[in-house]
């Protein structure tokens, strides 16, 4: 008897150590950032400089889906609007996830768009709103969205969210948008379809949740691929 507890005692610990491990082998977004975000600002502050946006942009996707895409978006802590600490890890399901302020305007037409993709996508995905901003600013601006979306905040007035903003809002500027594996793995980073003031309100959405639907269905829905082919026909 001893001799079996000894053993599964054993067991115990060792499969502890394996998943610790595994935890600690995992390369974080915190760590990316620190490798290669230096070298990509001098980039893009020369492309801006130069005024060749185009380029910028080319750097940008190239530095997200190279250097930040594919490793694992840190444990962040916010606030919800009970002001009670929320985890991302919470967050069970795979995560979109979009960084906002009060300052910042969204691009034309993408909250509706997310609004019907919340409802749409809901049970498989979970929809996270994360402000950088007052409680009392973000309760009001929270009624932008359905009740299928969870709106957090960090208010950097109380010092205790900086390393958050320092990461996600100071690293990438916003809004940005981050698309998350169920484990919290970065599958894609975006950023918003700006029309530009010719645009009419219902083809700007239109652009926005063409572009933001099929982020989430190629990065977030892993069925997607096999569905897609299903439904293609073959003359």
């Amino acid at each position: 008897m001893k001799r079996l507890l000894l053993l599964l005692t054993l067991l115990f610990i060792t499969s502890h150590l394996f998943a610790q491990q595994d935890l600690d082998d995992k390369y974080y977004f915190t760590e990316a950032l620190f490798e290669h975000l230096s070298d990509y600002n001098k980039k893009a502050d020369a492309a801006f400089r130069a005024n060749k946006y185009e380029k910028a942009q080319e750097l940008f996707e190239e530095f997200t889906s190279e250097q930040l895409a594919g490793s694992y978006m840190n444990n962040f802590k916010f606030k919800n609007l009970r002001n009670r600490e929320v985890e991302l890890y919470d967050f069970n399901k795979p995560t979109f996830l979009i960084t906002y302020a009060s300052w910042c305007i969204p691009a034309k037409g993408e909250i509706p768009a997310i609004n019907k993709l919340a409802k749409e996508y809901s049970d498989r995905v979970d929809f996270v709103v994360l402000f950088w901003d007052k409680r009392e600013t973000v309760k009001k601006l929270s009624d932008q969205f359905n009740s299928q979306i969870s709106v957090v905040y960090v208010d950097e007035s109380e010092n205790n969210g900086g390393y958050v903003v320092k990461q996600l809002k100071h690293s990438l500027g916003l809004p940005t948008c981050f698309l998350l594996s169920e484990d919290k793995r970065i599958t894609s980073i975006r950023r918003s379809v700006f029309s530009g003031p010719a645009i009419d309100l219902e083809t700007a959405y239109q652009k926005n949740y063409i572009a933001l639907e099929t982020s989430i269905s190629k990065n977030l829905i892993p069925e997607y691929d096999e569905v897609y082919a299903d439904n293609v026909s073959v003359d």
